[in-house]
C-alpha cells in the first residue's frame, strides 16, 4: 500500500491475543487422564500448540494408547470442548500489549479480523473476554476446509474484509500459525508464547506486543515488504 500501512490486521486468538494457551493445557491434561493416559509429555504439548481440535484429540488417544474409533473420537471431543469451556467461562487473561495494539488499530482505521484455529462454539465463548468489537470478521479452524497449518482461514478472512492477502500483516505466536499466514502470503509478526518459532522472509519478530501501536507496526510490515526481492504473492 502507498501509506505503508497494512490493508489489514489478522489476528492469532490463543497465546498471541489472550494467554489461554495455559488453559488449553490444563484441559488437554484432564482429558489424557480422562483416557486412562499419564502425564502429557512436553514434545506432546508441543505438538498440539496452534493445532486444531482434530489434530490435539489425535494426539491424545495416541498418548493414551486408546484407538481413534469415530465414537472415542467423538467422546473425547466432548470431554475436552466441556473442560476447555469450563476454563474460558472464568475469564482470559490478555497477552502484554495486545488489547492495547487492539485499539491502536481501531482507532486507525484499518480493519482487522480475528483468525483462528480454534472451533466456533469456545471462539465465541473467548470473544466474552476479548470483544467482537475489535473486528470486521472472525474466521474459526472448523469453518474452513483445511486448518492451520494451511492457508484456509487467512485467505477466507483477506476475502471478507475485501483486501488481498498479501497486503495483510498476520499477528501469530506458533510455527503452525505462522506457516498458515505464510502460505497465504501475508506478512507474519511473530511474537512467540510457548514455543519457539523459526524466522522466514516474510516474518518480522518480536518478543511483545507490548509498546507497539500503528506505527511501529506498519514499520515491520514496511521493513519486510521492503527487504524481500519479489511481491509477497
Amino acid at each position: 500500500m502507498s501509506s505503508g500501512r497494512p490493508a489489514a490486521v489478522l489476528f492469532d486468538m490463543d497465546g498471541t491475543l489472550v494467554d489461554s494457551e495455559k488453559l488449553w493445557d490444563r484441559s488437554l491434561v484432564d482429558t489424557l487422564t480422562w483416557l486412562g493416559g499419564g502425564p502429557l509429555t512436553d514434545e506432546a504439548r508441543r505438538e498440539t500448540v496452534g493445532g486444531n481440535l482434530a489434530f490435539s484429540i489425535g494426539v491424545l488417544l495416541r498418548e493414551a494408547g486408546v484407538p481413534a474409533t469415530p465414537a472415542r473420537v467423538a467422546e473425547t471431543a466432548e470431554h475436552l470442548h466441556a473442560r476447555t469451556e469450563e476454563l474460558f467461562l472464568r475469564g482470559l487473561p490478555w497477552r502484554p500489549g495486545a488489547q492495547e495494539l487492539l485499539a491502536s488499530i481501531r482507532d486507525a482505521a484499518i480493519p482487522a479480523a480475528l483468525v483462528t484455529n480454534t472451533g466456533r462454539r469456545l471462539t465465541d465463548l473467548a470473544l466474552r473476554t476479548i470483544g467482537t468489537h475489535w473486528f470486521t470478521a472472525t474466521v474459526c479452524g472448523d469453518e474452513v476446509e483445511h486448518g492451520k497449518p494451511a492457508p484456509d482461514v487467512y485467505l477466507r478472512a483477506a476475502e471478507l474484509l475485501g483486501v488481498p492477502a498479501h497486503e495483510c500483516l498476520a499477528v501469530e505466536d506458533s510455527p503452525t500459525g505462522a506457516a498458515a499466514a505464510d502460505a497465504a502470503g501475508a506478512v507474519v509478526l511473530v511474537v512467540p508464547c510457548e514455543v519457539p518459532v523459526l524466522d522466514g522472509p516474510r516474518r518480522a519478530r518480536r518478543d511483545t506486543l507490548a509498546g507497539l501501536d500503528v506505527a511501529g507496526l506498519s514499520a515491520l510490515y514496511t521493513d519486510v515488504r521492503e527487504r524481500t526481492s519479489s511481491p509477497l504473492r
